[in-house]
């Protein structure tokens, strides 16, 4: 999965896209708020750590500062991918999470157990205005435990405009059409599709945004798969693992894709160094801090699929959450500081720092009409009733190690087929974990 916005995400997808700032140490929370002011200092995880993350959590922190001055919010950022999720169920698990900490919906927030792990928020106010699709991505039987961060947002090919017209190329729809692009762009001395390994979990995007075509092909895939009914190293799930390969033994990417990090891929991608990039949404909040004048140079397309019928797979928007270990004034401070997100100063921040990457999941906050070129690409796929949620909120399966997995995929030590029977292997290990049926 994507850490975000990723992701992450993208996170997973990343995500990636959300918070950061200036490292500070924390600890368990207690009821005490450690002042005989009456003052409260509460610490705010973020949900990672590059450019667009920290300007997010710096500002929304700032603006709750100077709202509630009796009320300090310290930030600490922290990695995306992998290494992220396991810093979070570390703390969790030591009881010395962060009063607030921003994180994915979905499977990866499953993954936390959420019923022992965190604060339910059921009953907050904003509650009621929040999506339906949303409030499914981060409840249990037993709770909401959730907040939305930002925008939902799409999965699937970021791509030069200028680069497009100078060649004359059309927006793909097949596989065929995709390679065939991406040959003439490596013709005319750009790199045609952005690999960027230095950033692990990056190398996810051909398969985790290929998912919404997987279920117009199979209605029943995400059902199946939880059920152990389904597998990717069966088509139509392969199609990524296949596709991620061909793109390497093609010689489409970029020479550095080892090394490459999210941050500077979007750079390239921004410049016309590079013609195409995998990714999720989300990450245009980066251009924005980068090549702001560029930033509308950038358009979407879904992932090209053999049939011609491509579809927008879509993530929910990043979640807010609160551990069980912040109590007492810190758990009035920390909800303080989430209700505060959803009023008219909270949500222009979320504009302008966090950047919309598509529409929002709560009804008060809305997508301003100066949002980037790229999110009206994204709307004429739900307009066109062509899009699928990504499969982290259809099925709470999400092996750890596909990042890693990929990424051999993607250099040539591993086979399309080899990588996706490993991560059949990777998925069977969590879903035992998660006690699901059938495994």
């Amino acid at each position: 999965m994507l850490s975000r916005r990723a992701t992450k995400v993208v996170a997973s997808f990343s995500g990636a896209a959300l918070l950061g700032a200036a490292l500070v140490a924390c600890g368990s929370s207690n009821g005490s708020s450690g002042s005989s002011s009456g003052s409260t200092t509460i610490s705010l995880l973020a949900g990672g750590n590059d450019p667009a993350a920290t300007k997010f959590a710096n500002d929304m922190a700032t603006a709750f500062e100077k709202a509630n001055p009796t009320i300090t919010v310290k930030v600490e950022t922290r990695p995306g991918g992998t290494d992220g999720d396991n810093l979070i169920k570390t703390r969790l698990s030591t009881g010395s999470m962060n009063d607030v900490f921003l994180y994915n919906s979905g499977s990866l927030l499953q993954a936390l157990h959420p019923d022992q792990t965190l604060q339910p928020l059921t009953n907050e106010p904003w509650a009621k205005d929040i999506t339906a699709d949303f409030k499914q991505s981060v409840s249990t039987s037993q709770g909401l435990y959730g907040a939305p961060v930002g925008t939902t947002f799409d999965g699937g090919v970021m791509y030069n405009k200028k680069v497009y017209q100078k060649l004359g190329l059309s927006v793909p729809k097949t596989w065929a059409q995709f390679i065939s692009n991406s040959e003439k762009i490596k013709a005319a001395g750009i790199t045609p599709v952005l690999v960027s390994y230095g950033d692990t979990w990056t190398s996810q995007l051909f398969v985790l945004a290929d998912f919404a075509n997987v279920s117009a092909q199979d209605p029943n895939w995400a059902t199946d798969y939880t059920n152990n009914k389904a597998k990717y190293s069966n088509p139509p799930a392969l199609a990524g693992f296949t596709h991620t390969q061909e793109i390497y033994d093609k010689k489409l990417m970029n020479k550095d894709f080892a090394s490459l990090t999210n941050v500077n891929a979007l750079k390239e991608l921004a410049t016309g160094q590079g013609a195409q990039y995998p990714m999720i949404t989300v990450t245009i909040s980066n251009v924005l801090q980068s090549n702001p004048t560029q930033v509308n140079d950038i358009g979407y397309f879904a992932m090209p699929t053999e049939s011609g019928d491509p579809h927008a797979t879509v993530w929910e928007a990043n979640g807010a959450y609160i551990p069980k270990t912040t109590t007492g004034a810190k758990l009035d401070a920390a909800k303080k500081f989430i209700q505060f997100m959803y009023t008219p100063e909270g949500c222009s921040i979320q504009n302008s720092a966090g950047v919309p990457a598509g529409p929002y999941a709560i009804s008060d906050c809305t997508v301003p009409a100066n949002a980037p070129a790229l999110v009206q690409d994204e709307l004429k796929y739900q307009q066109a009733g062509k899009t699928g949620l990504a499969l982290e909120f259809l099925s709470p399966i999400k092996g750890p190690n596909l990042e890693k997995i990929l990424v051999q995929v993607g250099s040539g030590i591993s086979t399309a087929a080899q990588g996706a029977a490993l991560y059949d292997q990777d998925v069977k290990a969590q879903a035992q974990q998660l006690g699901l049926p059938g495994w």
